[in-house]
């Protein structure tokens, strides 16, 4: 019956033969249908028949005419893994024979239901590269621009790793602080089958030879005789941008005591156009030795005092 097929299937036959062909290919495709049903005629005629004349020119008629040889149209398992880079999706031959065995076993139903199945892999990210940049006082107050070179190890074209280096640009805002972190997303080293790390900058503050940093407030210590302490003056104060600013002390500087000069701390970066305040600690200096004379004036003068 399938050499009867093969012999009169429309377009196989010369135009003398064509009507001849035509009358027997409709009379078989009734006896098949008759057989199979309209579906599973259909099926063969779109799938077997196609390249069944190859197939027994081939293998010498060893072949089955349904089975569409080399070009039959197999089901193969989906590796389907969207949320993951492509490099990394496996494909079915790189999936475990056993479980390929399985799955070739399964896929021989009858019902040819599509076997389809997830083999999802996420890279893993080493942990970030910690680097440490210095900043003075001046340069977190008014911002700057740090350049910093780095070496990374990464995967050329070829497959093979290899050094290059780049320059990170680290715009330092004003107001930020000892231990701001600023990250390179992916500019470490790569590895295979991992992602690339990071490379973090850990803002370290430079000590000041005059101001200390306590929150947004510098801090700075001023020594004044006894004298001016107990008389009151007239003072130069220097800030930290190297100007000066005049203050005059009308009091009795105490231990303890501080002067706070407003908007001249470090900016607050979370307020734009704020400041926090200049503190100025005083120390006193006592003398280390009076004559006895200048002792009786000094008791004369403060024993009405307490």
């Amino acid at each position: 019956m399938k050499w009867a097929i093969l012999r009169w299937f429309p377009g196989k036959n010369s135009p003398p033969q064509k009507q001849e062909g035509e009358a027997k290919a409709k009379s078989i495709a009734k006896a098949y249908e008759a057989r199979l049903g309209k579906t599973k005629l259909r099926h063969l005629i779109s799938h077997g028949f196609r390249n069944s004349k190859d197939n027994h020119d081939k293998d010498g008629g060893k072949k089955n005419c349904f089975s569409g040889g080399d070009n039959d149209r197999r089901e193969v398992p989906k590796v389907d893994d969207p949320t993951s880079p492509t490099d990394d999706i496996k494909t079915p031959q790189s999936v475990d024979p056993a479980l390929r065995r399985n799955l070739s076993r399964s896929g021989s139903r009858r019902d040819g239901t599509p076997i389809m199945f997830s083999y999802s892999i996420s890279r893993r990210k080493p942990p970030p590269v910690e680097k440490t940049i210095e900043c003075t006082l001046e340069e977190l107050c008014h911002g700057c621009v740090k350049k910093n070179m780095i070496s990374r190890e990464v995967l050329a074209e070829s497959g093979l790793m290899v050094e290059e280096e780049e320059l990170l640009r680290i715009k330092v805002k004003p107001g930020w602080k000892q231990g701001t972190k600023i990250t390179f997303e992916g500019k470490g080293d790569a590895r295979p089958g991992m992602l690339p790390s990071d490379v973090i900058f850990l803002i370290v503050e430079k000590e000041h030879s005059l101001f200390k940093r306590e929150g947004n407030d510098l801090v700075l210590e001023e020594r004044v005789p006894l004298v001016k302490a107990l008389a009151g003056c007239n003072l130069s104060i220097p800030l930290l941008g190297g100007e000066k600013k005049r203050c005059l002390i009308d009091e009795i500087i105490y231990p303890g005591y501080e002067k706070i000069i407003e908007g001249q701390g470090m900016p607050i970066s979370s307020e734009n156009g704020k400041r926090g305040d200049l503190r100025v600690k005083f120390k006193v200096d006592f003398p280390t030795q009076l004559r006895e004379d200048q002792l009786s004036d000094m008791f004369s003068l403060l024993q009405d005092v307490f």
